[in-house]
């Protein structure tokens, strides 16, 4: 079904974005980086909040100095030739990534340790991961929410849905530092996000089977761009996971179940997110394999997830489940601060009293294309798991009722990968192609 609709998609695709292909890499540059600085100076005067108009207003100015710099590369690319002009795009991708993601970065960490009102340089979910690390610290357990009656008793000075850890247990590791005595410009949960990410990408494009090309295109869509860089920037705890499901696909892709297994352990068990990439890849590829082989992936991904997550799910299981599944879904009484105007959050929104059947229905129909997909096309390669993750995350992003514009990482991601991995051309969408 998913299938069907991308081969009715794809022609239409590149009937709208032809003048886009037709582009070389250095015009394919110009595009993306002035489009980003379109959004990034959109959002410095639109946005609601004081964060991302912060980014906006420093970011937008590194975007546009780049379709410069691109456009001056533009005339000159043919006395370059093709490494020096990788190099020279390389280059140019590093000065963006210092003037959008390291300087913005860096400038709300410092106004953030030293204005009085430290919440406006941070997103929730940064403070919420880093009380858990700091519980994680001191062995108790980060799931201390209770609702009773419908309600939250907070801390003084904390509001009620920052008394959530809606994230599984591993997560709360990018939040350790903060509980230690150094200053709060080098433990800020932000830097080890962006660290780890860095770290994580770097091995998947060391391993990827691609061009340097394809590899300068994903670095610059999860790092660079606005996708990557305003999430890093804000918040950032999804970079981390999409870095590590890039890596589990890359290792799959190369037939290192084991491995592959253990990095999807380590993603699952940070984010219910990692969840689907991770059980495609151990049900449809790695377990249709002939021998003993073929339970290398599960054993690592459960070797990781059980001793990490069961315990707490064991110890409090109500808090962990108020924590983890009613919260993100909006049924634990508290509004999320992930409410982007997409559809499902617009649909709870305006029929309250209908949030409940919204989720069981739209979850209903969800799981119902889902598995017919599955029956009809089954993934049969890392870059089918990839484009049938991204359709499922897409849908997810639009129809859940508590969202954010930052979680298209996810979809855009996957899209991207169904592209880049090997058998992409077999079942990738032509959104990935976008970016090529």
């Amino acid at each position: 079904m998913v299938q069907e609709a991308t081969s009715r998609l794809r022609p239409r695709l590149q009937r709208w974005f032809a003048p886009y292909f037709a582009l070389d890499e250095v015009g394919r540059d110009i595009v993306l980086y002035g489009l980003s600085g379109c959004f990034a100076l959109g959002i410095a005067y639109t946005s609601s909040l004081a964060l991302y108009r912060e980014w906006g207003a420093i970011a937008a100015p590194g975007y546009f100095l780049a379709v410069l710099l691109a456009a001056l590369l533009l005339g000159n690319r043919h006395r370059l030739g093709v490494r020096g002009l990788f190099t020279v795009r390389s280059l140019l991708c590093g000065l963006v990534l210092l003037g959008t993601l390291v300087v913005p970065l860096g400038m709300e960490i410092a106004w953030r340790t030293t204005t009085p009102n430290p919440y406006l340089h941070v997103q929730p979910e940064v403070t919420g991961i880093e009380r858990a690390g700091q519980a994680f610290a001191h062995d108790q357990d980060p799931y201390q929410v209770v609702v009773k009656n419908g309600h939250v008793r907070p801390e003084p000075g904390i509001k009620s849905f920052e008394e959530f850890f809606p994230y599984l247990p591993l997560m709360a590791a990018f939040g350790y530092a903060s509980s230690t005595t150094a200053p709060g410009q080098v433990t800020d949960a932000r830097i080890t996000f962006l660290l780890v990410t860095l770290v994580v990408l770097i091995v998947a494009g060391c391993l990827a089977p691609m061009s340097r090309k394809r590899r300068l295109r994903v670095a610059q869509c999860l790092l660079v761009l606005p996708m990557g860089a305003l999430p890093l920037v804000t918040g950032g705890d999804d970079l981390p996971v999409v870095a590590l499901l890039l890596l589990g696909l890359v290792l799959t892709s190369r037939e290192m179940d084991l491995p592959a297994g253990l990095i999807f352990g380590v993603a699952a068990a940070m984010k219910f997110t990692a969840w689907p990439v991770a059980l495609l890849a151990i049900f449809f590829i790695s377990l249709r394999k002939p021998g003993q082989k073929k339970w290398a992936m599960l054993a690592g991904f459960l070797a990781v997830l059980v001793p990490i997550v069961v315990p707490y799910a064991v110890l409090n299981p109500t808090a962990f489940i108020q924590n983890v599944v009613l919260f993100p879904l909006g049924l634990a009484g508290v509004p999320s601060p992930a409410a982007s105007p997409l559809f499902g959050h617009l649909i709870v929104s305006l029929l309250p009293s209908f949030h409940k059947t919204y989720v069981v229905l739209i979850a209903g129909i969800g799981c119902a294309v889902f598995f017919r997909s599955l029956k009809r096309n089954p993934p049969r390669s890392s870059a089918a798991v990839a484009t049938l993750a991204g359709w499922c995350a897409l849908f997810a992003v639009v129809v859940a009722p508590s969202t954010r514009i930052g979680y298209v990482i996810y979809p855009i991601s996957f899209f991207i990968w169904g592209e880049c991995l090997p058998a992409a051309k077999e079942t990738s969408p032509n959104p990935a192609e976008l970016v090529r």
